[in-house]
């Protein structure tokens, strides 16, 4: 098949308007410390926080994915995206503010000084996962669009998009990040809503024909599984880094949902469509592009298509700064180098933004639904990132021992359980598995539980044989109880200082806010 010039020249010139944005971005950063670079010098203002999480929020995953459940599942199934922004609203209430006043850069600084460098560290790998997989499902997105509007190579497309997000990204950090988001938004915006009435109105459509199965089947042997999936995307989405700082409101999921609804409803043997009917799993995933492409004029696929391209670029930039920024401040600096320069971290922060974005490449390559990835993104961040971060903030004698402890279990029976998008075997089989189905039975719940209670009960019972001298502290090798020491004379330090605020002593007007620095200095030290 011949390639859609005109589509592809479209393209090309949507990359180098995004690349642009991004260069010029990136000299805001250009004298900036590694620090002010991993926040932007927190200059970033509410609208411009609105639209960069708004827009990472609403990627390729967000889109194709929603109607390819929508289409293929039902409305009950669709559940993604509506439980997603749920869960950003929950992190904005009850984590965001908690981790905003005590001054962190990312969410793993709360963890290290809670539970050590080495040992924090250590919990960065779900989160990477997370992050790649994230990747992947958008990636995964614009190939299967620009496949079959364009005619170009899927393999080809996910590459060239790749290169283009990383590029930006590697020379301007999130500055580059948030302002290109802008332009990404308001192409998303306009696009979804052009075609919408295109897709609608045409002859072939007709919206009675999936009266009976727009709802979609929940059975009742599937009830825990879906009810395990509602968690993970609840509590596995509140632990991202790029979350982590700001958080606002999302889109409501109506336009996609709406596509969908189209997808099933029109005759296809009356459109320009000569494949199989009905539509091969394989094609799944090309829900979103068939509707573009055979339900709208030429023009209004190509701005479509611009579409997919921009919901990719504002969230794979901000997925794979996300876990660059985290591999270079909480394990390089905090715990390999120490003493590294500034232009040294830099450094380790590009590396680390493009081997992200190569295993995203990859993985978006490797595996064809673009809802599953969609889904397995927060697998791991809920089963073990999120109660770990919850003990840490939330839960004051939560130690070291018991996080690794949490850790080791929940990893193990996560693995054990095996993964059927990825093909891999279940080493344990949960009550009601099934070869075809896999895990039925709530079991990433369960998971969670355990991490939970490892955590709670080994770091409580530990406490107590230190403070109660059944075993002595030169046993303690995380030296968890000199570090609970130090915060509680930091805490000391605190309530002190709140007594002479309180007595109405006459101070400086920096003096309060230098105490408020040492305090802070003291707990991470």
């Amino acid at each position: 098949m011949a390639v859609n010039i005109p589509g592809l020249i479209s393209v090309i010139v949507f990359y180098i308007l995004i690349l642009v944005i991004g260069i010029i971005a990136a000299r805001k950063s250009r004298n900036s410390s590694a620090e002010n670079s991993f926040v932007a010098n927190r200059s970033i203002g509410l609208w411009l926080s609105f639209f960069t999480i708004t827009a990472t929020n609403i990627g390729g995953g967000y889109i194709n994915g929603t109607a390819e459940a929508m289409a293929f599942s039902g409305l009950i199934w669709t559940n993604a995206p509506i439980l997603y922004c749920f869960s950003i609203v929950i992190a904005g209430v009850f984590y965001a503010p908690k981790m905003k006043r005590g001054g962190y850069i990312t969410m793993f600084d709360p963890i290290q000084a809670k539970l050590g460098d080495r040992a924090g560290s250590l919990l960065f790998f779900p989160h990477l996962m997370g992050d790649v997989f994230w990747t992947a499902a958008i990636l995964s997105a614009l190939g299967s669009t620009m496949s079959l509007i364009l005619d170009l190579d899927p393999i080809l497309s996910i590459i060239v998009s790749t290169c283009v997000a990383v590029f930006y990204t590697f020379i301007g950090g999130l500055y580059s990040v948030a302002y290109t988001d802008v332009i990404q938004l308001i192409c998303l915006c306009v696009g979804l809503i052009v075609a919408c009435p295109f897709a609608f109105f045409h002859p072939s459509v007709d919206l009675s024909r999936i009266k009976d199965t727009w709802l979609g089947e929940l059975p009742t042997n599937m009830i825990g599984l879906y009810a395990d999936l509602c968690c993970q995307l609840v509590f596995g989405g509140m632990s991202w880094q790029v979350f982590s700082s700001t958080v606002s409101g999302t889109f409501r999921p109506r336009t996609p949902t709406s596509i969908a609804f189209i997808l099933f409803s029109p005759d296809w043997n009356a459109t320009s469509y000569t494949g199989d009917i009905p539509i091969p799993t394989e094609y799944h995933s090309f829900i979103l592009p068939m509707v573009l492409n055979y339900l709208c004029p030429l023009p209004v696929a190509v701005l479509g298509l611009g579409v997919v391209a921009a919901a990719v670029m504002s969230s794979a930039d901000s997925s794979v700064l996300s876990s660059g920024t985290l591999f270079a401040k909480n394990i390089y600096k905090d715990v390999l180098r120490p003493q590294a320069s500034d232009r040294e971290v830099m450094w380790v922060l590009r590396g680390g933004i493009v081997v992200t974005g190569t295993l995203s490449c990859v993985i978006a390559i490797l595996v064809k639904s673009v809802y599953g990835l969609f889904y397995m993104c927060t697998d791991l961040m809920y089963v073990i990132l999120f109660p770990q971060l919850t003990c840490v903030l939330w839960i004051g004698f939560t130690n070291t021992y018991g996080a690794l402890t949490g850790y080791a279990l929940s990893l193990f029976l996560r693995v054990a359980a095996g993964d059927t998008l990825l093909g891999i075997p279940a080493l344990i089989q949960f009550p009601f598995y099934t070869e075809a189905y896999g895990q039925l039975f709530p079991f990433k719940t369960l998971t969670m539980i355990v991490n939970f209670v490892a955590i709670v009960s080994v770091s409580a019972f530990t406490r107590l044989v230190f403070r109660r001298g059944w075993l002595s502290t030169r046993c303690d090798v995380f030296n968890v109880m000199k570090r609970e020491e130090d915060a509680k004379r930091a805490e000391e330090r605190g309530e002190s200082l709140m007594m002479k605020e309180r007595e109405g002593s006459n101070r400086d007007p920096g003096y309060e806010q230098n105490e408020k620095m040492k305090l802070m200095d003291s707990h991470f030290q």
